[in-house]
């Protein structure tokens, strides 16, 4: 940039007289406002879903999850938002930098703590930023960065990490700005089902090979003599016997796996029944006599559905691929959802008809030689995961040609 160039950008910039404060709650900002600079059709940007984590106490100093959300003003309008927290530890995140934790302790350099922009517990891509359409998005950005930059300065942190963000997004955050570098870019990979216009699932059964359609309906068969039933219930009609229910489950597998009892407490689950109704869905399946026996939470846009946790009080084999899988699958055919985010990992999700898609994140590293290390390993791992993505795309179970 010239010296003009440079010139005319700090007038612009002056004109816009922004300015950039922290706040330590999410209800520092009205949910209006929130949720005008946040339009993103990701129910898990909406104001009402972090509120709930906050004023249900999941989020929190004591969690390791302490809110300082970014708040951008002119004059005495915010014009730009982004959800931010100080980080003690990397759990809840599912962008995994435990080995950049230990390089720091292995040198006695502290990592933590940290600031993170992301949606706690949350691995979905959305929106990162949410800033005013009417103002010039790359001069916000970089008046966004500079505060950030202070921070980690003033602060000590560490790092800076922005956690599955759109390439929308991506693309600002990855340039340089005036003065300094562009963040360091992430590459990480999911596993989404996209409905191409199935009328039913058998419809979407025929759209695999012969073999792959076969081992999905003896995997579903394994379940009939069971008897289950599978109903999903929008939030507006759940009873608060329901949310028990399914946080009785929730606690018992997630102990079973994890050896705690989750992130999320019933409270949160409450919550957003009664704040989303729109967006939250429980799958409720029994047995014979009537009783939940396992269940599982997913939330909806108008055109994505997400499934976010399961539980069972019983185990019986297969019951989780049904009820967080073909379930899904099944009722994004019925209400012509066009991509099922059924959650982070699962190789084994390919053979069911889940696709490998890219997730991005983006990290600034203040530490010049950490950063340089940093760097290197990103440039390698995308290269490993671009190389994986196409190995399993290789492997989807779709028809080529008529079996």
């Amino acid at each position: 940039m010239d010296k003009q160039q440079a010139k005319e950008s700090a007038d612009l910039k002056s004109d816009f007289q922004l300015r950039v404060e922290f706040v330590e709650s999410i209800d520092a900002i009205s949910p209006e406002t929130w949720d005008r600079l946040m339009d993103d059709s990701n129910p898990f940007n909406n104001h009402a879903y972090l509120a709930a984590l906050e004023r249900s106490g999941c989020v929190c100093l004591r969690t390791g999850w302490k809110p300082l959300h970014l708040v951008v003003y002119q004059l005495t309008d915010i014009v730009a938002v982004m959800p931010l927290y100080i980080k003690n530890h990397s759990y809840g995140e599912y962008i995994f930098d435990w080995a950049w934790a230990e390089a720091y302790e292995r040198h006695q350099i502290p990592y933590y703590p940290k600031l993170v922009s992301a949606i706690p517990f949350t691995p979905v891509t959305g929106m990162r930023i949410g800033i005013e359409q009417t103002l010039e998005q790359k001069l916000v950005w970089e008046v966004i960065n500079k505060a950030l930059q202070t921070q980690l300065i003033e602060d000590g942190f560490s790092s800076w990490h922005c956690l599955f963000l759109p390439v929308s997004q991506l693309n600002n955050m990855s340039q340089p700005v005036e003065g300094g570098d562009a963040c360091l870019t992430r590459l990480s990979t999911q596993f989404h089902w996209h409905n191409r216009d199935y009328n039913d699932f058998d419809g979407f059964l025929m759209s695999l090979t012969s073999r792959k359609r076969k081992d999905i309906n003896k995997e579903r068969a394994k379940l009939a003599p069971h008897e289950l039933s599978f109903e999903f219930v929008e939030a507006r009609d759940t009873t608060a016997a329901m949310w028990h229910g399914f946080y009785a489950c929730y606690r018992q597998t997630y102990a079973k796996r994890s050896g705690h009892a989750g992130y999320l407490n019933l409270a949160f689950f409450e919550s957003i029944a009664s704040t989303m109704p729109d967006n939250v869905l429980l799958l409720l399946v029994r047995d014979t006599l009537g009783q939940v026996i396992a269940s599982a939470l997913y939330f909806k846009s108008k055109t994505h559905l997400y499934g976010r946790y399961w539980g069972s009080l019983v185990d019986i084999n297969g019951l989780h691929f049904e009820a967080c899988y073909y379930q899904g699958i099944d009722y994004c055919i019925t209400q012509k959802l066009q991509v099922f985010d059924a959650g982070v990992q699962g190789e084994h999700k390919v053979a069911r008809g889940f696709e490998p898609i890219a997730t991005y994140s983006t990290h600034e590293i203040t530490h010049p030689e950490f950063r340089s290390a940093i760097e290197s390993f990103t440039f390698q791992e995308a290269d490993n995961i671009k190389t994986y993505m196409q190995q399993l795309t290789s492997k989807l179970p779709y028809r080529k040609v008529a079996d």
